[in-house]
């Protein structure tokens, strides 16, 4: 009887570690298509960085939207919303809890306006570039976690038995 209870509780705790490290994957995924969305928008809209020759290291001639700034935003708004939405507390959460979340909202975004301001100041972007791509990255975050949450996060224990 304690054999079987042992490998139900070995069983659950190898369900649970494998659907943290789906939803890893999953938002690695969405990274990804967050940089192909950028990617895509730069090619189609094709417009030159500010900087005209002044950077001679530069892999993309084309500045609409900032990758830099779609990138930080994606992960700013997705981790966000993780850190709210998806490590909420049942119970009454401590004092502490809510204060470290706090302090790690307002570094992510504290970061994230550094990148975005750091785009324009270096002269590799201009102000628009940057703007959006802070647009397309947080809202590309915000879809790419409520997918991940409504869609993936059901199947992610069924993903995890197999």
């Amino acid at each position: 009887m304690m054999e079987c209870f042992k490998n139900a509780c070995a069983r659950k705790a190898l369900i649970f570690l494998n659907s943290v490290v789906l939803f890893q994957i999953s938002f690695l995924c969405g990274l990804v298509l967050n940089e192909i969305l950028n990617w895509v928008i730069k090619n189609v809209i094709k417009e030159a960085r500010p900087c005209q020759g002044g950077h001679r290291n530069l892999f993309t001639e084309y500045g609409m939207p900032s990758s830099h700034s779609q990138f930080i935003w994606f992960f700013s708004i997705y981790s966000l919303l993780f850190l709210y939405l998806r490590m909420h507390q049942t119970n009454n959460a401590r004092c502490l809890d809510l204060l470290w979340r706090h302090v790690l909202s307002i570094c992510l975004l504290t970061l994230a306006f550094l990148v975005s301001y750091s785009r324009v100041y270096l002269m590799y972007h201009s102000w628009s570039q940057v703007i959006y791509g802070v647009i397309a990255g947080g809202v590309m975050g915000a879809t790419w976690f409520i997918f991940t949450q409504e869609v993936l996060t059901p199947l992610f224990p069924r993903i995890a038995s197999w």
